[in-house]
């Protein structure tokens, strides 16, 4: 049953939020503490988290447990794949705790429990995890870094007067791994003066207190279940949102409430501190239900993608607004200020999940029963990503690799896709991979490579990660989609996940503001690009698209001033947000020095501006291809290819191109005289002008015509552009 739409909910477990009779903060468990301990080497009593079992046969140890980084007090062996740790402790005064807080520093994986109740969980999927599991994934130890370990909101209920005990077990990520930490440290807040306890660390900061933002807050409450990576839990969100301008509080009545199924979400990011999450919209009953989020369009699915590795919190928002402008669908985003069962996480950002849907990726549905004609068609996502979906491989290798590329279904999913359509996909990229592969860019069916795609959508892509040097692109979070033949038969290109971006890389030279990220991390990525790299018609295009886009939406100010708009809007809310997160000036994988040694946000924001500039500037003198004809390429896509052109009363053809493709001869007839032809190749070079004023026009195609051809006609009323490929 839905919980009752009343804010009182908030303050259920209030920790990180903060109440105003906490006195002062002490700590109860530090770091070299005593505690009892075993390496198992079979399956613990399930009573080991509980006051009563006896441990005495456990052997004694200092915190913090381990190997590897010189943060161990008590060293364990290289290669175990777990240690269980559990340490009594006393409650003077129960009416005088306030609020409880678990910093736990780890690596990798760990499941903590107070008085035989879970608390919290990271990387470690079972619900009883096997004295032999490893974690899910890797996660770094903290502290040896200079950084403040992960914390953990607790509630208070769940102490008792006198005794207590804290349990908790620490997983490796495999046999191979060459750490593992396990540092607990208790602190509580205190609603008296009273000294009972211990100072809490040097690092400790006092929870923030958080009443209210500019930005929308959203509220989310499990009812202290612990978020996993699947499946989904139930739980409730409330959104605050005022409007803009206007200053939301936690005192006012939640725009929405309602019911929802959330989850972990997320690759690399998974393992940081900072979780970011996947949202299902639910009604009463559990089902999937549409609905506007924040002011977005109706939908069930909701990304909230917590920004941190990328210290200016921006990159995301910044290229989805680029894609947008650029013409193209990319995730509607907005920033928030995100409490979790109390807890204040930061600043996020509400995200579309990728679907088709006429508000998002909009293609035709495609139904299982789609298997003949223009039904079979669309519409299709596909993507390159990390992951064991369903999919098919490549026929070529990989750029630079002797393996090849792997394209897993979208949509529609593995698990509904029928074979006839795995069959159409598959056989139209493959076509489309014969084509490029080329040396005459044409398949033996005839076709050109340009057939298959979108060539302002690749070029645009091409754009938006070599601008920002995405070190996932191209072969990582790589989205495609294909509408059905009567729609659009092209390929188009998505945009997803550019936290890795803006120079925001110490590997694969991300953060040299020179070079083309596609040669420089071009592992698992197509050999597409490269090909088409050697291609005039995609280079010229690019070239103009390029000059045209520095003009405007790509131009530095245009540019600086997007990053002043986000920056200026969370303003306020960046310094709650590293309060939060006191990672500024420490390192955080894969930041590089520019990002890294700044110890204000002011200071990263400069940084990514610097880069930015510089990496403009080397585009501008190394972008390939000639910026000439540049209306060539500028309706290239809508440019028909079919043979007729029909005239206003939609029965007799104005104007007849044929054959196409054509191979030695090129035929034109017209119900009106012809002014003047003009043939072009995609360089823009004009091959033929001729100057008629006759309705019929056989022209020879010569050595060095090739390719796509360009065929502009003219009337004393009408202009006609037409392509034609050219197979010798």
């Amino acid at each position: 049953m839905r919980r009752l739409k009343i804010l009182l909910t908030l303050f259920l477990s209030i920790p990180i939020v903060g109440l105003a009779q906490t006195d002062h903060w002490e700590s109860v468990i530090l770091e070299g503490d005593e505690w009892a301990y075993v390496v198992p080497d079979s399956q613990p009593d399930p009573n080991w988290i509980t006051m009563d079992y006896d441990d005495s046969g456990w052997l004694i140890g200092n915190s913090g447990f381990g190997y590897g980084d010189g943060d161990d007090n008590t060293i364990l062996a290289n290669g175990i794949p777990s240690v269980y740790i559990r340490k009594a402790f006393n409650i003077v005064d129960l009416t005088a705790i306030d609020q409880a807080l678990l910093h736990l520093d780890y690596d990798d994986g760990f499941v903590a429990y107070l008085n035989g109740a879970e608390l919290t969980r990271s990387l470690v999927s079972e619900t009883t995890p096997g004295y032999d599991q490893y974690a899910d994934g890797l996660h770094e130890a903290n502290l040896y870094q200079g950084q403040v370990p992960a914390s953990f909101a607790i509630d208070p209920s769940l102490l008792v007067q006198g005794d207590n005990i804290l349990a908790v077990e620490v997983h490796n990520e495999s046999s191979t791994s060459s750490d593992l930490t396990a540092i607990p440290i208790l602190s509580l807040g205190i609603n008296t003066t009273d000294q009972n306890y211990r100072p809490t660390p040097s690092w400790f900061q006092a929870p923030l207190i958080f009443t209210e933002s500019n930005l929308p807050i959203v509220v989310i409450d499990t009812d202290n279940q612990t978020i996993v990576d699947e499946p989904k839990i139930a739980a409730t969100i409330g959104t605050i949102n005022n409007g803009d301008s206007e200053t939301n509080k936690l005192s006012d009545p939640f725009e929405y409430y309602g019911d929802i199924g959330i989850e972990l979400r997320g690759e690399s990011s998974l393992y940081f501190d900072k979780k970011s999450y996947a949202i299902e919209m639910w009604d009463d009953e559990g089902n999937d239900m549409d609905t506007s989020l924040l002011g977005f369009p109706n939908e069930e699915d909701f990304i909230l993608y917590g920004p941190y590795a990328d210290k200016s919190l921006i990159n995301n928002r910044l290229i989805m607004k680029l894609a947008n402008e650029m013409g193209h669908y990319a995730s509607r985003t907005k920033f928030v200020e995100l409490l979790i069962n109390g807890e204040y996480l930061g600043i996020y950002v509400l995200m579309e999940r990728i679907k088709r849907d006429k508000n998002r990726i909009d293609i035709s549905k495609l139904d299982d029963d789609e298997i003949n004609g223009d039904d079979l068609t669309g519409g299709y996502i596909f993507r390159i990503d990390k992951g064991n979906n369903d999919g098919w491989s490549s026929q070529y290798n990989a750029y630079n690799g002797n393996y090849t590329i792997f394209f897993q279904y979208f949509y529609p999913k593995p698990e509904d896709i029928v074979p006839e359509q795995k069959g159409y996909i598959k056989q139209y990229v493959d076509d489309f991979e014969e084509a490029i592969a080329s040396t005459t860019h044409f398949n033996q069916k005839g076709k050109h490579y340009t057939e298959y795609i979108d060539l302002r959508s690749f070029v645009d892509n091409f754009i938006i990660n070599e601008l920002s040097k995405n070190v996932d692109a191209y072969r990582l979070s790589s989205y495609f989609y294909k509408d059905k033949d009567s729609k659009d038969r092209k390929i188009k290109c998505g945009y997803w996940d550019f936290n890795l971006s803006f120079g925001n890389a110490d590997y694969c030279s991300g953060d040299d503001p020179t070079g083309w990220i596609y040669y420089q991390c071009s592992g698992n990525s197509p050999f597409w690009w490269h090909n088409m790299l050697q291609d005039t018609l995609f280079t010229n295009a690019t070239k103009c698209r390029w000059e045209e886009l520095r003009q405007t939406i790509l131009s530095n100010q245009a540019i600086s001033d997007d990053i002043d708009v986000f920056t200026n809007e969370i303003g306020e809310a960046q310094v709650r947000n590293y309060q939060r997160w006191p990672v500024l000036g420490t390192y955080l994988w894969p930041n590089p020095w520019f990002y890294e040694q700044p110890t204000t946000y002011s200071g990263i924001i400069e940084a990514l501006k610097g880069w930015t500039n510089d990496r403009l500037a080397w585009l501008d003198s190394n972008m390939p291809g000639t910026a000439q004809n540049c209306e060539l390429y500028e309706d290239f896509d809508t440019i028909e290819q079919e043979e007729i052109t029909l005239g206003l009363d939609k029965h007799q053809p104005q104007l007849n191109i044929f054959p196409n493709p054509a191979s030695t001869v090129l035929n034109i007839e017209s119900i009106s005289p012809m002014v003047e032809i003009i043939i072009s190749n995609t360089s823009g070079q004009i091959l033929f002008q001729s100057k008629p004023n006759t309705k019929v026009a056989n022209i020879e195609l010569r050595e060095g015509y090739e390719g796509v051809l360009f065929i502009s006609v003219k009337t004393k009323t009408e202009l006609y552009r037409k392509k034609v490929l050219l197979i010798k």
